[in-house]
């Protein structure tokens, strides 16, 4: 028994490995946090039955990282940021309140309660009333350097108001999260792209925040709520005193906060929200409780991971049980294929479900699939159902009602070409690239989506319609098409014809940075689309530039630029170029400047922004040096020409850019030495 014990420790140890890389490193959940949590409780009473099997690695002595350093500047907490521990029990909660009153030596202690929200953690720094840093939780140490894109989430406030009262130096805690309404949305153009859909807001607000575009960010739209504030100089003495504090200097506090005062109360609140939280506008997975005294908190103290004056109480995810009655496959636009569960009908979370994706190849041998099994489905993020679990029991109890085991298709369901799966990757492609329907259908809607070439006359269905009838065949063809073709053998459609035409011929004067995105070329987004658009100037230099001048230019690199060189090369993709060419599309970037006359002064340089200043905005400085033939920098590297730096420079920016030895302008320098 003992040795089994010993082989489950390592077991498990490896298990919550992989699964704390996926969900912070990865920005994926790999299981549900009620059976992650349940695998780190069954580890943590193994590992203190056997102390000799103890582990300075194992995941019980420390806390998940979602650090990045490939691509952001790595930051030590001035205060590390310590993980709370949770339940699922409202037994557990009871005791909570019970150790808190026997730790204090007395009764009723006040409560805070609060929503605890589904989204990314984060810490901001804030000196003069301005904010200067804001990095992530990452292993609760060290975490990672967002300021960039923290900066454009409308809720963060920049500058608070000198009338406000704030320190001179505080820090601020809280939760980036991505609205429901803005994560629909999100969903829906990924599904119009061919890309694969976020799981949760969770997942969508993690890859948001960590996008190397601060655009990207802006355009999705995330919120911030705050729920911790750090600093000696504010004399008062409950944590719910600081939160209104904070709330007056601007920042955006719950409003659903409750002091209570005692473990009944406490019970009231957390069910009160099992059903309330549906309401909201974002997304929450359970309540937090914290003792409100200030003092109190410190007399409780700490323990080695989490603090003895909270815990979070998180509500286990809605989870049905039904039969599996088949697996289908579905094609995406850039050929990848996804598995999905066909299942009787079952009510989960208050709506109807029949089908939930299987995601992968690697995700159907995990679960170890069998038609006919009694399968275990949730939502994830309380909006998509997924497949968590087999019942085994039902298995072994009658075998003669399970079927196959399900085995990943090995050709394409639509065009049966011999599917293939890529070194490193979890996806599973059709690579009949040309020659399968569904693929072919993708890239079309995605050349006429709002990002692309913005033919909104032209949706999935009309394009069906054009595609099954053999009247477009590319996104070439589309330039090809009269209104006979459009308007049916009647006329009837004449004015929804019209209305395609004027769009098509309006795409052609789109800029060239949104036909090389209109593309699709595999890896190939917006931001990256127009910094090759801006470095290329022309279709013809892009079409000719090899790999190694293409991994050199800022925020290309080497998978982006295999992928292009890759479509390049191929005759197909050529011809379609010059077909679209011939068809009249801006094939060439625009020169900036020439039409405003403003003089090329900043031609070739690169320039990054930092700080805020008197004569002008920072967005008003971007716009200037873009005029003056400039290109502006998000982020400091080797290239960097120089820096713009204002008042509230980060000190971060100010170290890196010493180290590489790139010159710090201050505004007025910047403007005398350019004639600006």
């Amino acid at each position: 028994m003992i040795e089994k014990e010993k082989e489950r420790i390592l077991q498990l140890r490896e298990l919550l490995h992989r699964y704390n890389r996926a969900y912070y490193v990865d920005s994926t959940s790999l299981i549900s946090d009620f059976e992650f949590d349940a695998l780190m409780h069954e580890l943590e009473a193994l590992e203190a039955a056997h102390p000799e099997m103890a582990d300075p690695n194992s995941p019980t002595q420390r806390v998940g990282s979602d650090l990045n350093t490939n691509e952001f500047q790595t930051v030590v907490h001035a205060v590390p940021m310590l993980s709370l521990g949770n339940t699922y029990s409202p037994e557990e909660v009871t005791a909570f309140c019970g150790r808190v009153e026997e730790g204090l030596g007395r009764k009723n202690v006040d409560i805070c309660c609060e929503l605890k929200f589904d989204g990314l953690s984060i810490s901001l720094v804030y000196e003069h009333g301005n904010l200067v840093r804001a990095v992530t939780r990452g292993d609760g140490t060290q975490g990672d350097d967002v300021t960039n894109n923290v900066r454009v989430i409308k809720s963060v406030p920049l500058a608070i108001p000198a009338d406000a009262g704030c320190p001179e130096h505080f820090e601020i805690r809280g939760e980036v999260l991505m609205p429901w309404s803005s994560f629909h949305a999100l969903n829906e153009e990924r599904e119009i792209a061919g890309e694969p859909p976020f799981a949760n807001p969770r997942n969508a607000a993690s890859g948001t925040l960590k996008s190397k575009s601060s655009a990207v960010v802006e355009r999705r739209k995330l919120d911030a709520y705050f729920y911790q504030l750090i600093c000696d100089e504010i004399d008062v003495a409950t944590h719910h005193e600081q939160l209104l504090l904070a709330k007056k200097w601007g920042f955006k506090v719950s409003e659903h906060i409750e002091v209570v005062h005692s473990a009944e109360e406490v019970q009231e609140y957390i069910n009160h929200w099992d059903t309330a939280r549906r309401d909201l506008p974002v997304a929450t997975d359970g309540v937090v409780l914290k003792v409100d005294n200030l003092a109190f908190r410190q007399a409780l103290g700490m323990t080695s991971k989490s603090p003895r004056w909270a815990i979070a109480y998180k509500y286990k995810a809605d989870r049905a049980r039904t039969l599996l009655r088949a697996v289908t496959y579905q094609v995406g636009r850039t050929g990848v294929v996804t598995p999905v569960a066909n299942m009787d009908p079952v009510l989960l979370a208050g709506t109807i479900v029949k089908r939930a994706s299987l995601h992968n190849e690697d995700m159907i041998e995990k679960l170890d699939l069998h038609i006919g099994d009694f399968v275990f489905v949730e939502k994830a993020g309380e909006i998509i159902p997924q497949i968590v679990g087999v019942d085994l029991d039902h298995r072994a109890a009658a075998p003669e009602e399970i079927g196959e085991k399900v085995r990943f298709a090995t050709v394409c369901p639509v065009c049966h070409t011999p599917l293939t799966r890529y070194e490193g990757e979890a996806g599973t492609y059709c690579p009949a690239e040309y020659g399968c329907a569904p693929q072919m259908k993708g890239k079309i809607e995605h050349f006429v989506s709002r990002d692309a070439m913005g033919i909104n006359s032209i949706g999935p269905k009309t394009i069906d319609v054009l595609y099954d009838s053999g009247r477009i065949r590319d996104i070439a063809d589309l330039f090809d098409l009269r209104i006979s073709d459009l308007c049916g053998a009647d006329g009837s459609r004449e004015r929804s014809a019209m209305n395609m035409l004027r769009g098509i011929e309006e795409s052609k004067q789109k800029p060239f940075h949104k036909v090389v995105f209109a593309l699709g070329i595999r890896f190939v987004g917006k931001v990256a689309a127009k910094t090759l658009a801006e470095h290329f100037k022309s279709m013809d230099a892009l079409c000719e530039a090899g790999e190694e001048e293409l991994q050199a230019i800022p925020g290309i690199g080497p998978v982006i630029g295999k992928s292009v060189v890759n479509y390049f090369r191929d005759e197909h993709n050529r011809k379609l170029v010059e077909r679209l060419t011939a068809a009249g599309l801006q094939m060439r970037q625009e020169e900036k400047g020439a039409e405003s006359g403003a003089p090329q002064v900043l031609a070739g340089l690169r320039i990054v922004i930092s700080g805020t200043f008197e004569k002008h905005s920072r967005e008003e400085y971007k716009a200037l040096i873009e005029r003056c033939g400039g290109k502006n920098q998000s982020s400091i590297s080797s290239q960097t020409s120089f820096i713009l730096a204002g008042e509230g420079m980060g000190p971060s920016k100010r170290v890196k850019a010493e180290k590489l030895g790139i010159e710090i302008l201050s505004e007025a320098d910047f403007l005398e030495r350019y004639g600006l």
